[in-house]
């Protein structure tokens, strides 16, 4: 009872922290004049994964490297299956080509380039700065390729920072929006870490099926909120942008700070089975996209049902 208590206040915690720091980030992003397109490209679409990042960070230094790599590699299988698979049922999502050529490109490379680097079992130091390099060459890119120009890729990046909710512009307020985010991250991370840990050995259940699946799912709710909001106001593009976003910064951001601060190995059961989900979702997902640039609610019920599956196999067969 103490340790799904423990979860599930980890993560309200977690989701009220990010939200938190994402409405402080925009809203102070606007008071120094940052333009609405790096605001949605980098604030409001990578800081969704400020969960996952702190969870992941928390559970690196605490020697956790199942929990650690699970939760990206979770979070990612999560993201496409589960997040886009729900919003499709609510409205048909649709993806602007150019956003879908470069932002589906880099994170199906994502997905390549870590389990190449993870081949050996493991992620170090060098394989953390290979990812953080890729990951600043993509956003210089990104910004690049949409700056001072007219662009549907650069329209969806803004529209993105107007689906958070703006906040007062005074700096104090700002300030103290941050600093409790920041806070509540924290101490959301160590409870739901306390919980996961806790029902995972009262269970028998392995870390690194808690990490893919409980924990993953619990980092994820923001990029959840912030689709199936924009799923409800029809702005599905913003969905799916959200979420191929947050799948790049999962694996070169959060894996490379992570394994940066400290070396990371990677469990069996994720080399054989969870990064080869994880590569075939993000494979289905831009299959699916490319034929008519949008994502049915038939395809998005066979999304959904592969994550049940995923589930499935997880806690029966591969768990």
């Amino acid at each position: 009872m103490l340790y799904g208590l423990s979860l599930l206040a980890g993560i309200a915690l977690l989701t009220l922290g990010g939200e938190g720091l994402i409405r402080g980030a925009v809203a102070g992003a606007k008071r120094l004049g940052v333009s609405p397109l790096f605001t949605g490209l980098v604030i409001v679409g990578f800081g969704t994964s400020s969960p996952e990042l702190v969870v992941s960070i928390h559970a690196a230094m605490n020697q956790q490297p199942d929990i650690a790599i699970g939760n990206v590699v979770g979070s990612n299988i999560g993201n496409i299956l589960l997040i886009l698979g729900l919003c499709a049922l609510i409205c048909p999502l649709t993806a602007q080509p150019q956003a879908l050529k470069r932002d589906g490109l880099v994170m199906m490379l994502a997905a390549v380039l870590f389990i190449v680097l993870a081949f050996n079992g493991s992620l170090g130091r060098f394989d953390a700065a290979l990812l953080l390099i890729s990951l600043a060459a993509y956003l210089i890119w990104a910004y690049r390729s949409e700056s001072g120009q007219h662009s549907p890729s650069a329209e969806l990046h803004t529209a993105e920072a107007d689906e958070v909710t703006k906040l007062p512009s005074s700096t104090l307020f700002i300030i103290v929006v941050l600093i409790g985010g920041l806070a509540l991250l924290i101490g959301g991370s160590q409870l739901l870490l306390y919980g996961a840990i806790g029902i995972a050995q009262a269970l028998g259940i392995s870390e690194a099926v808690i990490g893919l699946t409980i924990v993953a799912v619990g980092t994820s709710l923001p990029e959840l909120a912030v689709s199936v909001i924009a799923a409800l106001r029809r702005h599905a593009d913003v969905a799916v942008g959200n979420i191929l976003g947050s799948n790049i910064f999962n694996i070169l951001g959060i894996l490379g700070v992570s394994a940066f601060l400290q070396p990371l190995a990677l469990v069996e059961r994720m080399a054989a089975f969870d990064q080869w989900v994880m590569l075939g979702a993000s494979a289905l997902l831009i299959a699916f996209l490319y034929t008519g640039l949008r994502l049915s609610r038939g395809e998005g019920s066979l999304l959904l049902l592969g994550y049940i599956a995923y589930l499935t196999a997880s806690f029966t067969v591969i768990g």
